[in-house]
């Protein structure tokens, strides 16, 4: 019997949970910054509005319909098409291997921040005393202590929330993640809007620059950050709707997340940009010199603001780090159960053995980022996972069940057969015409630019295993593993008499 959530804001808190990461925090506010700062949020919400949410809607509906995992549904839809959930099963396990020591190093950071122990030179720490990055790209050096434990005690966590299953772990984990992520950066704006400087930072934020608004850039980078932060295309969402009861609300569930997903954004830009006007204010410079995105934003810039707060730095520096890392395990662990779940529908083996197996062999494999070298390696597997992986096989998903299977309809009827809110012609639209056109585009933008030129001027050797041939190698592994067999009505989805559970609307 598959496993079901125990309430529907327990499937809500999960998914907004998984959709609520460090890209939130450390990449929305600099890619509206960058992108005609008030202006950003036209193209944003129509992003949200035509790609976001109904994708959102085909992912919650393809779970919920076929009742399995990324690669059961995707059989289950058309057998053609099972290879398309491999392959982003394969995406989330090269992600769960490098993402968990992001978190890591926001675990060390919180402990720094007490006593500030990062020092003046926040960039020469980071990279010199943390990371002790002394190696060129390709070296992997030894593995460094400062790293390695806090990502035990993060593979610790996750996997131990995974064996508790879906209610007992997942579902109680984000109960007390999420309202917690929220009440701690909460603290951080309203700290962050006192302090002396903050309506310079806020300024730059909101204030709308229209000229950005016709440049195509703009809108791709809007496509872009909804399609990356709401978790789509990565089998998260087909596997976490797997475990809705059938008369489950799928549309109304994909608007909340979608929307939820959103406003933590807008908060956290709301903060970030706040002590960026401070340090600014500090500093007599503008916050266009010390606004940046990324590791940077977190590890080097913050730690610097942090120092130059009036007063509870430690307490301001603890709270921002320590969201990082409730915000990090709650993604972490929706990516680690993709994997999980495809293990037991495929190997018919229990939860045990597929999170000793799964979790364990990416939490094994996680130890090569957390060398003296890792930060590179890190940093291209990012890059070409995110590009050439999830942006490429979300564009690959849609257009198969758009297009080459022609499920929209059927899709559409069912989602709209358990939900309030009916889905019209606009679904239809936004999945079979626009955001093929937008996804498409980005691809072969992401190709040519890659191709042009190095990522970040790394080797053209190191990028062939470390960045190509991790995302090539996710396609490759997809292909694979749809090759073995199902056993014998396996592709059929359960009745209702076979899965017994409570439901909920």
């Amino acid at each position: 019997m598959r496993e079901q959530w125990g309430t529907r804001a327990g499937f809500i808190l999960a998914a907004v949970g998984s959709a609520v990461g460090l890209g939130n925090i450390w990449r929305f506010p600099y890619v509206a910054y960058e992108n005609g700062g008030g202006a950003f949020f036209i193209p944003y919400l129509f992003a949200l509005l035509t790609a976001g949410i109904p994708l959102l809607i085909m992912e919650f509906t393809i779970g919920q319909k076929y009742r399995g995992s990324a690669p059961l549904s995707y059989a289950r839809l058309n057998k053609k098409a099972e290879w398309i959930g491999w392959w982003q099963v394969a995406i989330s396990f090269v992600i769960a291997t490098y993402y968990a020591v992001i978190i890591a190093w926001a675990m060390s950071y919180s402990v720094f921040a007490i006593n500030l122990s990062w020092g003046e030179d926040t960039g020469g720490f980071l990279f010199g005393e943390y990371l002790k990055l002394d190696v060129d790209p390709g070296q992997i050096g030894s593995l460094v202590p400062g790293v390695f434990i806090p990502l035990v005690l993060v593979w610790i966590v996750a996997l131990g929330v995974l064996f508790a299953g879906v209610k007992k772990g997942i579902e109680l984990a984000n109960r007390i993640f999420i309202p917690t992520l929220v009440i701690m950066f909460l603290i951080i704006v309203i700290r962050a809007v006192t302090l002396e400087g903050a309506a310079i930072g806020l300024d730059a934020f909101f204030k709308p620059d229209w000229s950005e608004i016709l440049s195509p850039g703009v809108w791709v980078a809007a496509y872009g950050q909804i399609f990356f932060s709401l978790s789509i295309a990565f089998a998260i969402m087909i596997t976490y709707s797997s475990y809705l009861p059938r008369k489950a609300d799928v549309n109304n569930n994909a608007f909340i997340a979608g929307f939820s997903n959103s406003g933590f954004e807008l908060l956290a830009g709301i903060g970030v940009f706040a002590v960026l006007g401070f340090m600014a204010t500090q500093a007599g410079t503008t916050v266009g010199e010390v606004a940046a995105g990324g590791i940077g934003l977190a590890f080097v810039v913050f730690p610097q603001i942090i120092n130059s707060l009036p007063g509870l730095n430690g307490l301001f520096g603890f709270l921002f780090f320590a969201s990082l890392v409730f915000a990090g395990l709650s993604s972490l662990i929706s990516i680690v159960e993709t994997f999980v779940s495809a293990l037991q529908d495929k190997f018919k083996i229990s939860r045990t053995k597929a999170v000793l197996f799964g979790g364990g062999l990416s939490a094994l494999i996680s130890l090569l980022f957390a060398t003296q070298g890792g930060l590179f390696l890190l940093d291209a597997a990012d890059h070409f996972i995110n590009s050439f992986g999830v942006a490429l096989a979300g564009l690959v998903s849609v257009v198969a069940v758009s297009w080459f299977f022609k499920q929209l309809n059927p899709l559409q009827k069912h989602g709209n057969e358990v939900s309030d809110l009916r889905t019209g012609t606009w679904w239809k639209v936004c999945l079979g015409v626009i955001t093929p056109i937008v996804l498409g585009y980005m691809a072969v933008q992401n190709i040519i630019n890659s191709i042009s030129e190095n990522y970040e001027g790394y080797p053209t050797s190191f990028l062939l295993y470390s960045g190509w041939g991790v995302a090539v190698g996710a396609i490759i592994v997809g292909f694979i593993l749809s090759l073995t067999k199902w056993k014998a009505g396996d592709l059929e989805v359960p009745s209702e008499d076979q899965e017994k559970g409570a439901d909920f609307s």
